[in-house]
């Protein structure tokens, strides 16, 4: 054995300590509160705060302050509510909600924190084996492990094991990859259209990209498109700035991808729908009626039919959410749903997908402090919700997790439960809810990441998984190759297991090749008895009752055309229904600001009239000063004139008085009788 040194990204603890000290922990509690309050909002810090106490101290120790003292009381709070949890949680969780706070503070860190150097084992009695994908061979080199053999890979970060050959089924392979590879990530977008992958944006130390690059199958060479924006898009589209982000969904619809939701440094508080034309290779936003969901990332989406399911996810304030959307891609527009039944709790990074048309299935998922492993069903056309019971090798919690489907079975890829990585990759036959373990790699190997991408292909004819990217302690670029041994078209065999209360067999179509026969025991108890018989070597045997049959069929074809123009005209019905609708709203609107105009004039004019009837109020209050000033005036008056007349008759008495005295001798001053 020999050792090659490789560098990589910093580890927990080390990542933790570095994150912790970017934040402002220096040991002094007081002085680093007020330090994350500086640069966070309140709510932020404390949850960083009780974080480091229980990443560093371990659980709550300290008795509950007085509530009058809020910092500390608060600070508390944070540490207690964490309960039991485990120091290394405490740690990934630190450093994740530090990410979304602060997407770039890893490389400003990473200036003054020394890269770890770490020893990878190189086997050299591995082998070499020629790999022939589509029509380009390569050789491989092949470790023995657990679950078969290793592929040996190499980057400039680590050196990496992959699993066997692409002729070998049921392990990881890591085939040699031309071109420039896309920058390492994780909670980016991937889908397939025409035998090429697309990547699109993710979450590279803390910051979010809005790259694409695609990787052609039949080449296996990565190439980078240098995107547009451009006004022509579905149902009257505007031009759009895309804005880096991570934790959205891609989904390839007709010769467009389409881009849901997601993070951003900027969130809208409504959730956007992009459109990529892959032709012109521009980029512009879809217009969206109805009430659209709040703006989220790490939902699910998951294409029904011309719909599109969304489940769940994480918003902008870091609240998790269980809430049903559904947007008609040919009308674009929203519905929220209010299922019936107990619904999934509120969780992010979830699993989804739908099954014969008709279910929809949710699989694990975390929140900010545990992971799940439960499954949820939903039934589409009765709109329940449902929780079956689980059989087989029932997967561990874990989130973060891809999903595909191939069939009647759902592969799930990846994950991490606050940990680790997982290393095994399950599938659950959709039909029979049983799981079972396909793979399990060892060693921290891309497939062992959270918020990798997973798409589905064909080689030689056969299904095959690719997987990109994803988080394991360090950010991965690397392209993983699976082929799986479950196929759509199962051997002949006979499987009895019960049947949960939202999920019944699913009649297979008709194949020339196999027949299946699908009946209820009743004698079993809601058990379901499926019996899947291969026929691809019988002769078909033709049936007496051809005619009938043809005619049947007939029957059922004009049925069919008919239930199609019926509900053609439905649809168009049903489009000029809600044209009405929005021109109604329109004239309601404008109904609308009338009325309040008036009501601006009505309270207007009260106001003036109020004024008036005080103004009045003073008035009489004035008038009757007025009146009885004029009766106090008046009585004045006729006192005076009354001592004026008095003063007159007296005068005129003392005048009479004199003369007749003087006439009669008396002295002045005396009355003549004296």
């Amino acid at each position: 054995m020999a050792m090659a040194r490789a560098t990589s990204g910093l580890q927990y603890p080390e990542r933790f300590y570095a994150a912790a000290s970017y934040a402002g922990f220096d040991g002094d509690p007081n002085s680093t509160f007020k330090a994350l309050t500086s640069k966070f909002s309140k709510e932020s810090a404390a949850i960083l705060y009780g974080l480091y106490q229980q990443a560093t101290v371990g659980p709550c120790n300290i008795q509950e302050p007085n509530s009058w003292k809020v910092v500390e009381y608060t600070k508390w709070q944070s540490w207690s509510g964490l309960g039991n949890m485990s120091s290394t949680e405490a740690m990934r969780l630190f450093v994740k909600i530090l990410e979304e706070e602060d997407p770039s503070w890893y490389s400003r860190a990473s200036n003054f924190v020394a890269e770890p150097v770490m020893d990878v084992q190189m086997n050299h009695n591995s082998t070499v084996e020629p790999v022939v994908v589509n029509g380009n061979s390569f050789e491989t080199k092949t470790i023995p492990t657990e679950n078969g053999s290793l592929t040996e890979t190499q980057d400039k970060d680590v050196v990496l094991e992959g699993l066997g050959s692409v002729t070998v089924y049921d392990q990881w392979v890591a085939p040699p990859i031309s071109g420039q590879r896309p920058k390492a990530r994780y909670e980016h977008g991937a889908a397939v259209v025409q035998d090429k992958m697309y990547i699109y944006g993710g979450n590279h130390n803390g910051r979010y990209l809005n790259d694409i690059h695609v990787l052609d199958f039949r080449s296996w060479a990565w190439s980078k498109i240098e995107a547009k924006t451009g006004a022509e898009s579905l149902e009257s589209s505007s031009p759009v700035t895309f804005s880096p982000c991570a934790g959205h969904s891609l989904i390839p619809w007709e010769n467009k991808l389409l881009s849901i939701a997601g993070h951003t440094k900027d969130p809208t508080e409504t959730i956007q729908v992009k459109a990529f034309d892959l032709q012109s290779s521009t980029w512009s936003t879809l217009k969206t009626y109805g009430k659209a969901p709040a703006s989220r990332g790490g939902q699910s989406v998951t294409l029904f039919g011309t719909s599109l399911v969304i489940f769940g996810g994480e918003d902008a304030k870091r609240t998790l959410l269980n809430d049903l959307h559904i947007l008609d891609l040919e009308t674009m527009t929203w519905d929220e749903i209010d299922a019936v039944g107990v619904s999934p709790s509120p969780r992010s990074d979830h699993a989804a997908a739908v099954h014969a048309e008709r279910y929809l299935l949710i699989f694990g998922g975390g929140s900010h402090a545990t992971c799940f492993n439960d499954l949820h069903v939903l039934d589409l056309q009765a709109m329940e919700w449902s929780r079956p019971t689980q059989q087989g090798e029932i997967p561990t919690p874990r989130a973060g997790h891809a999903g595909v489907t191939v069939g009647e079975n759902w592969f799930i890829v990846g994950g991490g439960d606050n940990k680790s990585g997982v290393s095994e990759t399950v599938v659950l036959n959709m039909s029979t809810l049983v799981w079972s373990v396909v793979t399990t790699v060892q060693g921290r190997v891309p497939v062992a990441s959270e918020g990798l991408g997973v798409v589905v292909s064909s080689y030689n004819g056969e299904d095959i998984l690719i997987s990109f990217g994803g988080y394991n302690g360090r950010y991965n670029n690397e392209v993983n190759v699976l082929k799986p041994s479950h196929k759509s078209t199962l051997q002949s065999k006979m499987i009895e297991t019960p049947v949960p209360d939202s999920v019944s067999a699913v009649h297979n179509a008709t194949n020339p090749t196999r027949d299946v026969e699908s009946e209820f025991d009743a004698g079993q108890e809601g058990k379901i008895r499926e019996i899947v018989m291969d026929n691809a070597e019988s002769e078909p045997v033709k049936s007496k009752g051809e005619p009938s049959n043809i005619h049947l069929l007939a029957t059922f074809k004009a049925e069919k055309e008919e239930l199609e123009s019926s509900f053609s005209k439905e649809k168009i019905h049903s489009l000029q229904l809600k044209q009405e609708l929005s021109e109604a709203e329109n004239r309601n609107t404008e109904l609308y600001k009338e009325l309040q105009s008036v009501r601006g004039q009505l309270a207007a004019e009260q106001s003036r009239c109020f004024k008036l009837e005080v103004d009045v109020a003073e008035l009489r209050q004035k008038l009757q000063t007025m009146e009885t000033l004029q009766k106090e005036l008046e009585l004045l008056q006729r006192q005076k004139a009354a001592s004026e007349q008095a003063a007159l008759n007296a005068k005129e008495r003392q005048g009479s008085g004199g003369v007749w005295g003087w006439l009669a001798g008396a002295p002045p001053g005396q009355k003549a009788d004296a």
